[in-house]
């Protein structure tokens, strides 16, 4: 006996067919989110060089798309929607206070790096 797999994405409101179509348009939908991220690195829009909370706005927008794509990539291609719901929250959970607090640390470490190399003894050598 197979196992039933759920055919939509986006809470239900994209509905496929077959699990083939399914794996494709996860797949379109990633390919789209990169494409948005490589177009943003090379133009790098002078709106989203502000920064907000210590960092620039560009910089945000990837961690945020980078999240995103990380939720489609467990959720459907290691098919975590069809799991449990207690089994999933094991999962998710731990995630989104790892995540963030990750950011945080990276956030104070770069901070610290170039407050040492702008205003410290040691300079930048490469």
């Amino acid at each position: 006996m197979a196992a039933e797999h759920k055919l939509s994405i986006f809470r239900g409101y994209l509905t496929f067919k077959s699990i083939t179509q399914k794996i494709w348009g996860v797949l379109i939908f990633l390919s789209i989110v990169t494409l948005i991220e490589v177009v943003l690195g090379i133009l790098k829009p002078q709106v989203l060089m502000n920064t907000f909370l210590g960092m620039k706005l560009l910089n945000w927008i990837f961690i945020i798309l980078t999240i995103i794509k990380a939720y489609y990539i467990a959720w459907d291609f290691m098919h975590l929607r069809d799991e449990r719901r207690n089994f999933t929250s094991s999962i998710v959970l731990p995630l989104l206070i790892l995540i963030p607090y990750l950011v945080f640390i990276l956030l104070i470490e770069a901070d610290y790096i170039y407050d040492v190399m702008t205003d410290g003894f040691v300079s930048w050598n490469f």
